[in-house]
């Protein structure tokens, strides 16, 4: 008989209630990323691994608010979160390279949400051939990368992706020159010193 391990899923079998807090408040206020596999902070919003996967680098992106649909967020953070989708979009396929995506978002226990009192993002990679016999007859999904592994190639690729890019060194700027001679500076203005024109 084979055996298939997935030890970080006792957690999710022996909490199946609903947790007591919200765990996107929770984890964006303690600062401990790595611990809570936080990928990337944005200004109104972040990226977090979820702990339970789908699929291998199957993220979250959810708002610092705490709402429970897309109309409660300000302008701001529903921009933002299309903004930090893209990025995250942007870093699986530099990184781990899936032929596409499935993106949603469940408002409301009725759909399917895990988490209703707080809007979120998901962001599921696929591979061709990745949903096979396992999960339709055992019930059972394989991940093939540790959380932990997935987590620091990721990371690493947001820093990466995110690094200021050094630009060309720009060296002096020549005075302009026009037909009319070399520009002559007059306090904060610079003027055309005029010849005066010859007469005939």
């Amino acid at each position: 008989m084979k055996v298939l391990w997935a030890p970080w899923r006792m957690a999710y079998v022996q909490h199946t209630r609903k947790a007591a807090r919200c765990i996107f408040c929770a984890k964006s206020r303690e600062r401990r990323d790595a611990t809570n596999l936080v990928l990337h902070r944005g200004t109104h919003g972040f990226v977090i691994m979820n702990l339970f996967p789908y699929n291998s680098g199957h993220l979250m992106v959810a708002p610092y608010a705490h709402v429970n649909s897309l109309e409660a967020l300000s302008p701001e953070s529903a921009l933002e979160l299309i903004t930090l989708t893209n990025l995250s979009l942007r870093v699986l396929r530099d990184e781990i390279g899936p032929e596409g995506f499935n993106l949603g978002i469940n408002l409301g226990r009725v759909s399917g949400a895990g988490i209703e009192d707080h809007v979120h993002l998901h962001i599921v990679p696929r591979w061709n051939g990745d949903t096979n016999f396992m999960p339709l007859f055992a019930e059972t999904r394989v991940i093939p990368e540790h959380l932990l592994a997935t987590y620091r190639k990721l990371r690493a690729r947001f820093r990466a992706v995110l690094a200021p890019r050094p630009g060309k060194r720009v060296g002096p700027t020549a005075e302009p020159r026009t037909k009319a001679g070399p520009a002559v500076r007059s306090g904060r203005t610079a003027t055309l010193a005029r010849r005066p024109k010859s007469r005939p």
